[in-house]
């Protein structure tokens, strides 16, 4: 078996190639997303600001805002921690060290009861819900004490049957993953 990091290499190689294809999936994931009683029973919701070869997630804001939802974006921290804040205008987000806009930090606008958390990750173990994110562990930090719903969406190229790659101990499962199959 490769380790995490050969295969996050050649996994961000597919999923650079597949970009189209992930992008397609999105508005559909989305819709599925919506279906769910963990969609329509949440009132706050954390999502990322996806990137190129990620599941586009503004239609998921979009839709959520629509609904009076609360939308909450991750912010990375010192000693690779992450909190959720509000950024309703782009003024509101700047370039992290990652190349990811974030949001301005703010202490006194820290959102610690989110409903509902969509995950992302760049590959996905169907079996064991166990995802494979970009390397930092900031989201299973952060999972780890996450007491809402968990969900991701997969797209095709994102999802294997079970890891190709190691899983360890501080790996936290989700609760829920949609795919194009479900």
């Amino acid at each position: 078996m490769q380790t995490k990091i050969e295969f996050r290499k050649r996994q961000l190689e597919k999923l650079a190639n597949a970009t189209l294809e992930t992008n397609a999936s999105g508005s559909k994931l989305a819709e599925k997303l919506f279906a769910t009683d963990m969609w329509q029973q949440a009132q706050t919701v954390g999502l990322t600001l996806a990137g190129e070869i990620e599941v586009p997630t503004e239609l998921i804001s979009i839709q959520a805002k629509r609904e009076g939802k609360k939308v909450f974006y991750p912010r990375t921290l010192p000693g690779r921690q992450m909190v959720f804040l509000p950024a309703d205008t782009k003024k509101e987000l700047e370039m992290s060290k990652f190349g990811v806009l974030e949001p301005r930090y703010d202490a006194k606008k820290i959102q610690t009861d989110i409903d509902l958390l969509i995950v992302p990750g760049i590959a996905y173990a169907l079996d064991s819900k166990i995802r494979l994110g970009f390397g930092g562990g900031y989201y299973d930090r952060y999972l780890k004490n996450f007491l809402g719903n968990t969900v991701s969406l997969v797209a095709p190229a994102m999802a294997y049957p079970t890891a190709q790659w190691p899983i360890d101990e501080f790996d936290v499962p989700l609760q829920n993953m949609i795919t194009l199959t479900d």
